[in-house]
């Protein structure tokens, strides 16, 4: 009955994750959540202001499939302003989130057989969007802190590939690539003709003076091959507003926009005013949110690093630890996912296993609760593994 594209697709280990937790708290446990990337923080009131300000003057209908002029308009501004990168309106298109923007990219840019390199550690939803589009996800291994290699991205090229996907500040990892990996990924894709995605989905969350670098303000040549997603999700907590964007070239915009007008159309028109007014507005709310995932982080690298087979890289970016676990392999656990299954069942503790994300000897920890919750969490974590 279905089809084998579908087929090929996993289901999300995120929301299995959250799945599992929602199961246990019904059968009436206290459990702790660490799964999600979904800041625990209100939408600042300006965005909201703006939504409101939209539903009373009757901003509720169709627009334009890529998105409204406006805010179009206000991205590219961001990114000239913010990210250094030269762009008009239109260059962009507006989707139903960063994911959406991805998905949007694959299917407008890869043929079947086409393959897309993914450092790996990887985002759970790159490896499945790229086989959607029938494509073959090529994998590469960063080193133990995280941090791409570029001999190893050279190797891994082939006639076929089209693409390389990076993603600094990361997720899993919340490791920051630094200005000079970056340009070693940008001569590799420059003189390979390859083009680069660059999800920047946690731009401005960084850490102990580490900097945000976007790829595609390094040359005019680099941007005239760069895609860059970003979404106000993470950095405005806007998550469940669907709203994220990709800068493309023109002819890829172009295309995607046509696509987008063929299956979802516009994103919720409220939403798109809401953004206008997060873009252009103050960043007050954005660093507040920023100073407290970075006491979160502190506190929770410090604590994991006193566990027993446990070691914890500290990420210098987002608001995720991705600390090596295999160190607790024993007893019945041999695996990313039977160590989550393990601290669910016994300390009532939910973690993302490091296999949805291309390495299984490390689970995903988000920070993205309260620090009573990331105290207790690991507390409890620590006990269950004594």
């Amino acid at each position: 009955m279905l089809s084998e594209r579908v087929k090929r697709i996993a289901p999300s280990a995120t929301f299995a994750v959250k799945a599992k937790a929602q199961a246990l708290r019904a059968q009436g446990h206290d459990v702790l959540s660490f799964g999600l990337g979904q800041p625990d923080f209100d939408t600042p009131d300006l965005v909201k202001d703006a939504a409101k300000k939209a539903l009373d003057d009757g901003f509720t209908k169709y627009t334009a499939a890529a998105g409204i002029p406006e805010l179009k308009e206000a991205i590219a501004a961001k990114l000239k302003r913010d990210n250094s990168i030269d762009c008009e309106a239109s260059n962009i298109v507006v989707s139903n989130g960063a994911k959406h923007s991805l998905h949007n990219i694959f299917q407008a840019m890869i043929n079947p057989g086409d393959e897309v390199i993914l450092l790996s550690p990887y985002w759970v939803s790159y490896i499945e969007q790229v086989r959607l589009s029938e494509g073959k996800a090529v994998l590469v291994d960063c080193d133990k802190e995280f941090q791409p290699i570029a001999d190893s991205i050279k190797e891994a090229i082939t006639d076929k590939t089209k693409m390389i996907v990076v993603n600094s500040p990361n997720n899993p990892t919340g490791a920051v690539f630094g200005k000079q990996k970056l340009q070693e990924i940008a001569d590799i894709a420059l003189e390979n003709d390859l083009f680069i995605i660059s999800d920047e989905c946690y731009e401005h969350f960084v850490y102990e003076g580490a900097k945000h670098y976007s790829i595609a303000s390094f040359s005019e040549e680099l941007a005239a091959k760069t895609l860059t997603v970003n979404a106000l999700s993470k950095t405005y907590a806007m998550t469940g507003w669907r709203v994220g964007y990709v800068c493309a070239p023109k002819e890829a915009a172009k295309a995607m926009g046509s696509l987008q007008g063929q299956t979802t159309s516009n994103v919720n028109s409220i939403a798109q005013k809401a953004a206008v007014a997060a873009l252009n507005g103050p960043l007050d709310a954005v660093k507040e949110m920023a100073a407290t995932f970075d006491e979160r982080r502190k506190y929770a690298v410090e604590e994991f690093n006193k566990i027993p087979g446990i070691e914890c890289n500290e990420p210098l970016g987002a608001f995720y630890l991705f600390p090596y676990v295999d160190g607790c392999f024993k007893g019945g656990v041999g695996n990313s996912a039977e160590f989550c299954d393990f601290l669910l069942e016994k300390a009532h503790v939910g973690l993302v296993p490091g296999s949805a994300f291309g390495l299984d000897s490390c689970v995903r920890f988000s920070c993205a609760s309260s620090l009573d919750s990331i105290k207790e969490g690991i507390s409890r974590i620590a006990k269950a593994l004594s």
